[in-house]
C-alpha cells in the first residue's frame, strides 16, 4: 500500500474537529493555563500585575492580546527552575538549550506531560503517513536537546519500530538503513544531506533504499531542499516544527497528502502572528513573529512565547486546524547588510537554482571600516566536482553572485569550492552564519553623584 492510500485516517479525532469545537476547546484550556501560571509562577504573576491583567479577565481568545509576551531572555533569568508551575519533585524530566550564548533555557515536564508530548509526535509521525508496525530510524540528536527523545517516544506510542541512532557516524547511519531497511528517517534536513552523500560515496543510490517518509525539522529550510531531497533519496520529505521552551518537535507537522505547511496542532497550542517591532498580533496570512501559548503544560506553562520565527498562519486544509507557511528566517538572526535584510534562506532558494551546486553553503559576515561585508562559500556537486575547472567554478560564482544582488539586493563576494570543502555538522543543525564582526565594547554604566 502507499503512503498516500493510508493517509485518510487520523490519529485522533479532534484533528477533524469543526473550527468552533476547537475554538471552544482553546478558550476552555486558555483560562485553566493563564491561571496555572498565575497561581504557581512568581514571574507570571508579577508580569500579569504590572501589564494590569489577571487570567479572568480572559473573556474571549482575542483577549489574550492584553497579556505580556515571554521571551528566552525570561527563562535564563529564571534558571535553572523558577518557572516551574508544580513541585521539583514532579517533573520528571528537563531538556535544555545548548547553551551558546549565555544561560542554557531549561524546560521541564510533568508525568502528563511527556505522554502529551508522546501522543502529539505520535500523531505527527501518523500525519506524515507513518503506521504502527513501520521502522523509524531516529537521526536526531539525543540528550538536553528534544530531538531525539522527542522523537524516540512518539513513534514508540504510535507503535513503530524505533532505531535510536542519534546524530553523527554518517557511514554506521547507511549501514543500518542497509541492514535494518526502516521505511521512516527523522532528522534535520542538513544531516539528510550528509547521509545521502555517504550513500553516494559508498557507490549506494539513496533513492533505491528502504526509506519512503522523511521528517525533517529542527532548522528552517526550504521548499527547494525538499525537492532536493525528495529527488535524491526517493522519500516524501514532510515538515515538523518545535522548539524546546513551547514543547518539542510536534507542536506542528505536516501531512503527507498535502505537504502545505505544517498543521498547528491547536488543541494543545495556541498561535499568534504579532509585528516584530510593534508586538501588534497581525491577522491570518500576513507575516510576522510566531507566538505560542501552551494550552496543556503542567510543569513549564509558557504565555505568549516569542519564537522569533517569521511565517504567517494560514487556513486549515488537511485537517481542522490551522497550519504555519514555511519559516523565512528569524528576527534575531536576520542579517541586516548595508541596510538590506538578508536571510540565510534566500540564498538557499538562489543556490538551488544552479544545477551545478550543492545545498550546502555558509554566509561569512565581516565588517571593513565601518561598512559590512557578505561572503558567500557554497559547494560543487559531488558528481560534477572533479570535472569543472577553476574557470568553471569562478563563472558558477558570478552567476550566483549576481542572482543575489538582483534578487536579495546586497552585494557579496562568492566562492564556490570542491565538493567536500565546508565543514559538516555531524550532530544535526547546520551552521549557516559565521558572523566575524567584531563585538561592541560593553557601554559604562552611569554612576550617580
Amino acid at each position: 500500500m502507499s503512503i498516500l492510500q493510508r493517509t485518510p485516517a487520523v490519529f485522533d479525532p479532534i484533528e477533524r474537529a469543526s473550527r468552533d469545537e476547537i475554538q471552544a476547546l482553546q478558550l476552555e484550556r486558555l483560562k485553566w493555563s493563564l491561571q496555572h501560571a498565575y497561581d504557581n509562577v512568581p514571574h507570571y504573576r508579577a508580569k500579569f500585575d504590572a501589564a494590569g491583567v489577571r487570567p479572568e479577565d480572559l473573556k474571549d481568545l482575542k483577549d489574550l492580546a492584553r497579556f505580556p509576551f515571554t521571551t528566552k531572555n525570561d527563562l535564563r533569568e529564571n534558571y535553572p527552575f523558577k518557572l516551574f508551575a508544580v513541585p521539583r519533585e514532579q517533573v520528571v524530566r528537563v531538556h535544555a538549550s545548548s547553551g551558546t550564548t549565555g544561560k542554557p533555557t531549561v524546560v521541564g515536564y510533568s508525568e502528563r506531560d511527556i505522554d502529551t508530548w508522546a501522543n502529539l509526535v505520535a500523531r505527527s509521525i501518523h500525519a506524515a503517513g507513518g503506521r504502527r508496525g513501520d521502522i523509524c530510524h531516529i537521526a536526531y540528536g539525543y540528550g538536553l536537546f528534544t530531538g531525539g527523545m522527542g522523537a524516540h517516544y512518539g513513534a514508540e506510542r504510535l507503535g513503530c519500530t524505533v532505531v535510536p541512532m542519534s546524530g553523527g557516524q554518517t557511514e554506521k547511519q547507511v549501514q543500518l538503513i542497509q541492514d535494518f531497511k526502516p521505511n521512516i528517517i527523522m532528522v534535520t534536513p542538513s544531516y539528510m544531506l550528509n547521509i545521502i552523500e555517504e550513500f553516494r560515496r559508498q557507490g549506494l543510490d539513496a533513492a533505491q533504499s528502504s526509506l519512503n517518509i522523511g521528517i525533517f525539522g529542527a532548522e528552517p529550510w526550504t521548499d527547494s531542499m525538499r525537492a532536493e531531497i525528495e529527488t535524491r533519496a526517493g522519500l516524501d520529505a514532510v515538515d515538523i516544527y518545535g522548539l524546546s521552551e513551547v514543547m518539542g518537535p510536534g507542536v506542528a507537522s505536516e501531512c503527507v497528502e498535502s505537504k502545505d505547511g505544517p498543521v498547528i496542532w491547536e488543541d494543545h497550542f495556541y498561535p499568534e502572528i504579532i509585528d516584530p517591532e510593534t508586538g501588534e498580533v497581525l491577522p491570518d496570512g500576513e507575516e510576522g513573529e510566531l507566538v505560542f501559548t501552551s494550552l496543556s503544560k503542567e510543569a513549564l506553562p509558557i504565555i505568549r512565547y516569542r519564537t522569533r520565527d517569521l511565517t504567517s498562519l494560514l487556513p486549515p486544509t488537511s485537517r481542522s486546524m490551522r497550519r504555519m507557511g514555511k519559516i523565512t528566517g528569524r528576527s534575531d538572526d536576520m542579517l541586516i547588510i548595508r541596510g538590506v535584510n538578508v536571510f540565510p534562506t534566500q540564498i538557499e532558494e538562489l543556490v538551488l537554482k544552479q544545477p551545478d551546486l550543492a545545498p550546502v553553503y555558509q554566509l561569512v559576515v565581516t565588517r571593513e571600516g565601518h561598512l559590512d561585508k557578505l561572503d558567500v562559500i557554497v559547494e560543487a556537486r559531488p558528481e560534477v566536482s572533479d570535472r569543472l575547472t577553476e574557470r568553471d567554478l569562478e563563472a558558477r560564482a558570478r552567476e550566483l553572485q549576481h542572482g543575489i544582488k538582483t534578487y536579495v539586493g546586497v552585494s557579496t563576494k562568492v566562492r564556490v569550492l570542491a565538493a567536500g570543502s565546508i565543514e559538516r555538522s555531524q550532530t544535526g543543525k547546520a551552521k549557516r552564519v559565521v558572523d566575524k564582526r567584531p563585538k561592541a565594547p560593553p557601554q559604562p554604566v552611569p554612576v550617580a553623584i
